[in-house]
C-alpha cells in the first residue's frame, strides 16, 4: 500500500497507487459501518477541526460523522460566528486552533489554494474539503469509489461529466482521479461553461449532449454553480434544461446499464428529471453512503495510517 502524506490537498498530485490506497482503506471502513457497533478507536485522543469558511451542510456533516466513527474529538468552526468576521486573518485563526492542539483541520474555503496556504505553516494535517473552483478531492474519491464498487473497475470505462465544468471543483478532481485510473472522460455542457482548455487535462470536450451520453458507462451530472459565476453564462434555466438536461427521452438512448451520479445538491427538473434522480440506475444515495467511508479513510491515512490492513477488525 502507498500512503505517506500528511495532508490531502488535491487529486492532481496523487499517484494512481495513492488513490487506490484510499479506496481500499475506504472499503475496509465501509465494512466497519455495516457492523452493530460502528466505531473504531483509530483517532481516539485526536482533535479534528471542521474549519468551514464557506457554507456546507452535507460535506461538513459527513466529515463530522466520519471523525465520530473514528472516536476523535471534534470542533465545528463556522466563519459566520467567528473572529474572521471581525477581521482576523485565516492564518491567525488556524494558528489559534492549532494552539488548542488540533491534529487535523478539515477546510472548506471560497478561495482556491487556501488549504495549500495553511498546510505550509501548520503542524496539523490539512484536508481540503473544497477550495473555490479548484478541487474537492474527497468528492472525487467517493465518486471513484462508487464507480469501482458498482462496475468492478475504472480503467476503460467511459465517463461523461455533464454541466458546469468551468466553475466546478468536483469536475476538476474527478477528471484527475478518473484519468489517473485509466477511464475515458468526456465533458459536455454549454460552450461558455466547458472551454476547450480542459482537453489539456486529457479529456474529450463536446457540446452535443446526445453524443456525450450515448456510449457512457457513467453519467455524472453537475449543478450550475450560480454562486461562483460572475455573470450569467447562458440565457435561461429553461434553455439549459432543454439543451443539456438529462431527460427520460435522452436517458432512453443511453446504454441500459449506464449509471447516474450527482454530487448534490440536485436541482430537480434542471440538470436532471426528478424521476431519473430516484430511479434504479441512480447511485446518488450510494455516493452519500460511500462518502462517509472515504472520509474515514482519509482522516485515518493523514493521521499516519498506512492502509486497509490496519483497520480494526
Amino acid at each position: 500500500m502507498s500512503w505517506n502524506r500528511k495532508h490531502l490537498l488535491d487529486i492532481e498530485s496523487l499517484s494512481a497507487a495513492e488513490i487506490m490506497t484510499v479506496l481500499d482503506t475506504a472499503r475496509a471502513f465501509k465494512a466497519v459501518g455495516e457492523r452493530a457497533i460502528k466505531k473504531v478507536p483509530a483517532l481516539r485522543g485526536k482533535t479534528v477541526v471542521n474549519l468551514f469558511v464557506e457554507p456546507s451542510t452535507r460535506t461538513r456533516i459527513s466529515f463530522e460523522l466520519a471523525a465520530q466513527r473514528l472516536t476523535a474529538d471534534i470542533i465545528n468552526f463556522s466563519a459566520e460566528a467567528s473572529s474572521l468576521k471581525k477581521g482576523e486573518t485565516l492564518k491567525d485563526t488556524a494558528k489559534n486552533l492549532e494552539a488548542l492542539n488540533a491534529d487535523i483541520i478539515v477546510m472548506r474555503h471560497s478561495a482556491s489554494g487556501a488549504p495549500h496556504f495553511l498546510a505550509r505553516f501548520l503542524q496539523a494535517s490539512v484536508i481540503n474539503a473544497g477550495d473555490g473552483a479548484h478541487e474537492h478531492p474527497t468528492q472525487a474519491l467517493l465518486d471513484t469509489f462508487t464507480i469501482l464498487e458498482k462496475k468492478g473497475k475504472v480503467a476503460g470505462l467511459k465517463v461523461t461529466i455533464l454541466g458546469d465544468i468551468l466553475y466546478s471543483r468536483v469536475a476538476r478532481s474527478n477528471i484527475w482521479a478518473l484519468i489517473k485510473l485509466g477511464a475515458e472522460v468526456t465533458l459536455c455542457g454549454p460552450s461558455t461553461l466547458v472551454p476547450k482548455v480542459f482537453e489539456q487535462m486529457g479529456c474529450r470536450v463536446t457540446y452535443n449532449v446526445e453524443e456525450a451520453i450515448r456510449d457512457a458507462d457513467i453519467i455524472n451530472l453537475l449543478r450550475i454553480q450560480h454562486e461562483r459565476q460572475r455573470k450569467t453564462m447562458f440565457p435561461s434555466i429553461g434553455e439549459y434544461t432543454s439543451l443539456f438536461g438529462l431527460t427520460k427521452a435522452r436517458l432512453a438512448k443511453c446504454k441500459p446499464d449506464a449509471l447516474i451520479m450527482h454530487p448534490g445538491p440536485i436541482n430537480r427538473g434542471v440538470e436532471i428529471d426528478s424521476e431519473i434522480a430516484d430511479c434504479g440506475r441512480s447511485v446518488i444515495l450510494d455516493q452519500v453512503t460511500n462518502g462517509l467511508a472515504v472520509r474515514m479513510a482519509v482522516l485515518f491515512l493523514v493521521n499516519g495510517g498506512q492502509g486497509p490492513q490496519e483497520v480494526a477488525t
